[in-house]
Order: C-alpha cells, then structure tokens, then sequence
C-alpha cells in the first residue's frame, strides 16, 4: 500500500518537476526566441507533466488520479515529438537532445510503473 502524506512527496512529481525547469532552461536560447510557438508549447507540455500529477492527486478518487497521471504521461510523449522538431531545427544541439529526451523517457516510465502500481494497489492519503 502507498502512502503520502502530499503530491510533493511523489518522486515522480519531482523528476517531472526537474524535467519541467530543464526545458525552460533549454528553451531560454536566442534561437528558441525566434520560434514563439515551437517554444511556447514545449514550455506548456512541460509544465502538463507535474501539473497533472498534482492536479489528479487532489481529486477525489484513485480512478480521477489514475486518469490525470496517463494525462501526464501523454504530455511526456508530446514533449519528445516536440524536442525531436526542435533538433531538427537545430534549436538544440545534439548532445542537449540526447540528455532531455533521455530525461522525457525515464519520467514516462515512471509515470508508467506507478499507474501500474496504483492499479494493483490501494492509495492511502495521509
């Protein structure tokens, strides 16, 4: 059985959290600057992943949570099609994208893993 006491103490709030403050970073370039819209909605998929981990955490149900994690999930997909047109665009060297999508991919699996938990599992709020 899980128990936390606030969404701040999920680990997969706080990789998303990081994930989200390093796409800010990356996208705080002069060559992200020219492209509004490319960077705009990075920033917003980004900022989708933590958002809804803490939003479906303070909704009622295990079901509502569960929902709002594959939300989050999804936006860890959306982002790395995102970041993948950036590279292609040369808005992000090589290497940057390499770590970033790395980055996308590991808070997608842990996204994956503790829906996965929650739905053998029963979630127990403090």
């Amino acid at each position: 059985m899980a128990t936390f006491e606030k969404f701040e103490d999920l680990e997969v709030w706080k990789l998303s959290m990081n994930l989200c403050t390093d796409i800010y970073r990356l996208t705080n370039t002069e060559l992200f600057s020219k492209d509004f819209g490319l960077k705009d909605q990075i920033r917003r998929s980004a900022v989708s992943v933590p958002s809804n981990i803490s939003e479906g955490y303070e909704r009622d149900s295990k079901n509502q949570f569960l929902y709002f994690l594959v939300i989050a999930k999804g936006s860890c997909g959306e982002l790395r099609t995102q970041l993948k047109i950036a590279r292609m665009l040369n808005y992000l060297k090589e290497e940057e994208y390499i770590t970033i999508n790395e980055k996308c991919i590991s808070t997608s699996k842990q996204l994956a893993g503790f829906i996965k938990y929650l739905k053998q599992h029963q979630l127990t709020k403090k």
